[in-house]
């Protein structure tokens, strides 16, 4: 956590375009992070979109007490997915919202067409993931959760730990059972 990222927060709580910045700089790897665990693009931009809102709306609650600020919104959008698989549904906040009440100027239409162009694309290399998506949803979400963070955004057991808010050791348990669970489910005929 640099000195600059802590300014730029610190910024974001009263000036939309500090916290433009943040966004850009964390966009696309929340993005990516959510589509690997819903594996549908337009879910995954509806969600991103909502953890973005929730963060902005909350920014005053946000405290630099031992999680970064790219670790809560990984947080935010973990219980965004979990509303969304146990609701079945998700209700989105509209663009006039975030323009009216948010001072929030979303991309150009031309921007948004080449990142969804982006994602198919990012979907369509991990075709493999694909392949086992479907074994991996079928796992009890807190395992979904860490496998997905560790292997697929990239994030070490610690970080896990923060966006989770379990022990370091909690994780790593998590970790081993579900791979466990995972490959007995992979070796399954399908």
């Amino acid at each position: 956590m640099d000195g600059e990222e802590k300014e730029l927060v610190a910024r974001a709580r009263h000036n939309p375009e500090a916290f433009g910045r943040l966004y850009d700089q964390n966009y696309r790897a929340i993005l990516n992070y959510i589509l690997r665990r819903t594996g549908d693009v337009e879910l995954a931009q509806d969600i991103t979109a909502e953890t973005f809102v929730k963060a902005l709306s909350n920014m005053g609650r946000f405290q630099w007490q031992g999680i970064s600020f790219s670790a809560w919104l990984y947080r935010i959008a973990t219980n965004e997915i979990a509303r969304y698989f146990r609701k079945g549904a998700y209700q989105t906040v509209s663009m006039e919202y975030l323009r009216e009440e948010q001072g929030f100027e979303p991309v150009s239409p031309h921007e948004l067409e080449e990142e969804l162009i982006a994602a198919e694309e990012e979907l369509a290399r991990h075709q493999e993931f694909l392949a086992c998506q479907k074994k991996i949803s079928q796992l009890p979400l807190k395992y979904q959760e860490v496998i997905t963070l560790r292997f697929f955004a990239g994030k070490q057991l610690k970080e896990i730990g923060e966006i989770l808010g379990k022990p370091e050791g909690t994780v790593k348990s998590l970790l081993h059972r579900g791979l466990r669970k995972l490959k007995d489910e992979m070796s399954k005929k399908s």
